[in-house]
């Protein structure tokens, strides 16, 4: 099933609407046409709603913070769900600040999310209401570990049932969960923590797979999630091979995902189910 979602992507192209940062927009970008959807990266609040309506998928991403980009992320998101087209929700940083925690709560509570997608650290402090973080990184004794891993697989499915959306937690061991079934991933390398915005880029992808995919969010989101991990490897194997640096890992990344078929996906795919 996990080529199959990919390859609804490919054939349906959606267009996706990304409200995200000026740090990654390019990226993100990017990722959406090699992933074969389209990208918009409208963040004006006076087109927002008539954007909305005319794409398939919405991505939020809380990056770099302003309060036009707010009113955007509010309008576009009350608007996508009106059209009943799913929304992903990156609160990246959510804990560094209370201006983050104060917009991330006011789009959970205006905002019927398909897919919360973040760093285990941004993920807790949503459900918490409060949390730590390292800038935008997940602080260290938030780590998925082998140890930690049954708590936080019980977490995310207990989030997912308050939230009714999918919450997706990446890490060394990516959680990608609803209220009853979680993949628990084990693609990816550690060389992506050295680029910058691989999260961003993950959430434009999985707003891909999910308007691609509108029956089956769960599985879109998990294919998402082993798609970025995989290409994640061949990307360092490339890397290592041409004895090049991140920047360019970044560049090999993309071509991945631009060229991964859903047979590699599935034969490359490492989870388990819980």
């Amino acid at each position: 099933m996990l080529g199959e979602m990919l390859e609804n992507v490919r054939k349906k192209s959606p267009l996706i609407q990304n409200i995200t940062n000026y740090v990654t927009a390019n990226d993100c970008a990017n990722i959406t046409l090699a992933c074969g959807a389209s990208p918009t990266m409208s963040d004006g609040e006076e087109e927002a709603v008539e954007m909305a309506t005319l794409c398939d998928g919405l991505n939020i991403n809380m990056g770099t913070l302003h309060p036009r980009s707010i009113k955007a992320m509010l309008l576009a998101g009350k608007q996508s769900n009106v059209c009943g087209h799913p929304v992903v929700l990156d609160p990246v940083g959510a804990g560094a600040s209370s201006y983050r925690m104060e917009t991330a709560a006011a789009l959970l509570s205006e905002i019927q999310f398909a897919a919360i997608r973040g760093n285990i650290s941004e993920i807790k402090t949503l459900a918490n209401g409060k949390g730590s973080s390292k800038g935008v990184d997940a602080d260290a004794a938030d780590a998925i570990t082998e140890d930690t891993l049954p708590d936080m697989i019980a977490f995310a499915k207990e989030y997912a049932g308050i939230t009714g959306a999918v919450i997706a937690v990446s890490g060394a061991i990516d959680i990608v969960s609803d209220s009853k079934k979680a993949y628990v991933i084990r693609n990816g390398h550690s060389v992506m923590a050295q680029i910058t915005g691989c999260g961003c880029m993950l959430s434009s992808l999985t707003a891909a797979y999910l308007a691609a995919n509108p029956e089956h969010h769960l599985e879109a989101a998990a294919a998402a999630s082993i798609a970025m991990g995989l290409c994640g490897q061949l990307a360092y194997d490339k890397m290592a091979a041409q004895q090049a640096g991140n920047s360019s890992c970044r560049n090999y990344l993309i071509d991945a995902v631009y060229h991964l078929t859903g047979e590699q996906l599935e034969r490359g795919a490492n989870y388990e189910l819980y």
